[in-house]
This record gives structure tokens, sequence and C-alpha cells, in this order.
């Protein structure tokens, strides 16, 4: 253990009654309203109707989820099928396991249809979505820190996250202290948020042109973290 370093929370779930309350599951509900709320004030500075991202949403956010499980299970199948696993748990989402891609390639299927529905040009939309997305993301990340989970390599660095034993993985049951990519990834994105509204500012830029500009900029992060 070094002398400074992030502490992770010791418990994740609260209880009311029988019913369990998740800070993961709290923490993506912040993002979706976070997003929600930047991209209606977006749509509404361009001319748009109030109201039409939250109707848009209601068909984009289910999707999103949906496909960010489906991606997760179907890029680490290991953890729900074989001996010893329970496939039941693939459908655990306030457990942890989101993939962004099956979400963002959903979730957009989803905005398409909420955007025909309410008479919206579909690229708009993506343009008003392209520094909420990562807004969402930021926020989201800190789900992964209540689940002791994206962590990275060990460090001795001031800044390494504890990580209990019984969540440390095979290998590193000696080890304290790991790489915060969560907190990495949350800040990227932040930066991301800020890379877009510079770059739509400074350039002019709308449309999927725009959000190909959030897609860069968030993989680029991806890549080092």
């Amino acid at each position: 253990m070094t002398a400074l370093s992030i502490p992770s929370p010791s418990e994740g779930v609260w209880h009311l009654g029988p019913f369990p309350v998740r800070a993961y599951a709290l923490c993506i509900i912040a993002g979706i309203v976070a997003a929600v709320w930047l991209a209606e004030r977006r749509w509404v500075r361009r001319g748009g109707k109030p109201g039409a991202i939250q109707d848009i949403a209601l068909w984009a956010v289910p999707f999103g989820i949906v496909g960010g499980r489906l991606y997760h299970v179907i890029t680490d199948p290991e953890l729900y099928f074989g001996a010893g696993r329970r496939p039941i748990e693939a459908l655990y989402i306030s457990n942890g396991g989101l993939g962004i891609w099956g979400a963002i390639a959903l979730g957009a299927l989803g905005a398409w249809i909420g955007a025909r529905r309410v008479g919206a040009p579909f690229g708009e939309i993506a343009a008003v979505l392209a520094p909420a997305i990562p807004l969402a993301q930021a926020i989201g990340r800190w789900g992964n820190w209540w689940n002791q989970e994206l962590f990275g390599r060990p460090t001795q660095l001031p800044w390494g996250l504890q990580i209990s034993p019984d969540e440390r993985p095979d290998g590193y049951e000696n080890v304290a202290t790991f790489h915060p990519t969560f907190l990495y990834e949350s800040l990227w994105c932040l930066g991301v948020v800020g890379l877009v509204l510079w770059i739509e500012a400074r350039f002019k830029i709308t449309g999927g042109l725009l959000f190909a500009v959030y897609v860069m900029g968030y993989t680029a992060g991806r890549g080092w973290i």
C-alpha cells in the first residue's frame, strides 16, 4: 500500500426494505440525465422544438442499454458461460458490464427511430449528441469505482486505486493498488466534451462530422487507457 492512494467504496448497494439501490445504476442514470439535459439545451439553441430530445431519449436509451449489454456479453462470454458460471447473470445489468460500442450502435438505431417519430433531421440530432454522450460516459464511469472494476495494472503512484482482496485478479492477491483506469477514462471523456465543443465553434462543423469527432476522440483515449 502506498502512502497516498484512492480508496474504493466498502459497498455499492444499499437496501430500502426489499429493494436494492445500486450505485452503479445511479451513476448510469445520472449520466443519462446529464446527457439529455445538455443535448436538449443544444437542440433548443439551434431552433429545435423543446422536448424533442426527451422523446428521442425514450427510444435511444433502452436501445443503448440493450446494445451495451449484448456487446459486453459477446466480448466477455467466459464471465457467464462455461463450467461454474451462471448464464442468468448475463441479465444482471446492475452488477456492471455495458460495452460502449454496442450502446452506440443500438442507441443510434433507437435515436434514428425517435428522430423520425418527432420529425427531426437525424444528422442534427447526432450533432447535438456529440458532446452529450461523452458527458454521460464521464459520469457513468464512476459506477465502475463503486463496483471495484475496470482498474489497470499495479502501480505505486500516489493516485493508485485501492482494491479489496476479494476483488483482485488471480495472481495479484498481494497487490493493493492499481491504475484507476475508470478515472482516466472519465477525465478523458470530459476532455472530449471540450474538444467537440471547441471544434464545433472554431470550424463550424455539424451533423455526422461532429459526431465523428467524438468517436475519434474517445477511441484515441481508449487506445492508451
